[in-house]
């Protein structure tokens, strides 16, 4: 499991993960606080619902994808927290809603 470095700057925030609050650092990316989080994971594939993890942190893998806010498939990598965030990992492929 990864650990947080303490950035004296940081700012304490709570963000939710499938709904269990979790402390942060304002700004951090939102997949740097799945990976602190046990089991780490941030979807399952379409296909054979493999668990992936943010992998390249960077925004090229797409591994990271999960729902913040409601809205599926964001790149957890690219979004830095915020105050009452709610980050859900993501089953699977995005619903399409009609």
């Amino acid at each position: 499991m990864f650990e947080k470095l303490r950035n004296p700057e940081g700012r304490p925030i709570t963000v939710f993960v499938d709904g269990t609050p979790v402390m942060a650092e304002a700004n951090e990316s939102a997949a740097a606080v799945l990976l602190r989080q046990g089991p780490v994971w941030a979807r399952t594939t379409p296909v054979s619902g493999a668990r992936r993890a943010p992998y390249c942190m960077m925004g090229v893998c797409y591994d990271c994808l999960a729902t913040v806010d409601g809205v599926p498939s964001v790149q957890t990598c690219l979004t830095p927290v915020r105050e009452g965030m709610r980050i859900d990992r993501q089953l699977g492929r995005r619903s399409v809603a009609s």
